[in-house]
């Protein structure tokens, strides 16, 4: 993907700089926003994950376009057929989320994607070569707000 994010920045003009490859992810639910990380928040997400027996799936992106804003817009890998099944995992652990207390916090609308970079440049979708991987794991990250500190409280593996 720096390729690809190389190739684009030259292609449009683009002065964003691009997300580290090691923070590439694809967010499922989002679980609010804290200061300090609320303990009971953390059980529950625990349980969630824990009670899913999900094997490992491959994701394709096939696509590429900014999400629309006033400013400061994403670029992101987006996709159809080859995201179902992420789609369908995010569906899995939203119920999963809702049977541990998390219901009001599983995210209803669910658009798949993979944030690049963020410029106030528009880039109009267009497909590029399938970006293939294996997603083979859940990972709960808690984001230290406004400072760009992401800290892993839990990985749990999809089963092989």
């Amino acid at each position: 993907m720096v390729k690809l994010t190389a190739h684009l920045r030259a292609e449009h003009g683009l002065k964003g700089s691009p997300i580290k490859p090691e923070r590439l992810h694809s967010t499922l639910h989002h679980l609010g926003d804290h200061v300090g990380v609320p303990r009971a928040l953390v059980d529950q997400a625990h349980a969630a994950a824990a009670s899913l027996a999900v094997p490992a799936f491959d994701v394709a992106f096939d696509r590429v376009a900014s999400f629309a804003r006033p400013r400061n817009l994403p670029l992101v890998l987006r996709g159809d057929k080859g995201l179902v099944p992420l789609v369908a995992f995010q569906q899995a652990l939203g119920a999963a989320m809702a049977r541990s207390g998390l219901g009001r916090r599983v995210e209803a609308h669910f658009t798949p994607h993979v944030t690049l970079l963020y410029d106030d440049m528009q880039v109009t979708e267009q497909g590029i070569e399938p970006i293939v991987w294996t997603v083979d794991e859940l990972v709960l990250v808690h984001s230290l707000l406004g400072q760009t500190v992401h800290m892993t409280l839990a990985r749990w593996p999809l089963k092989a």
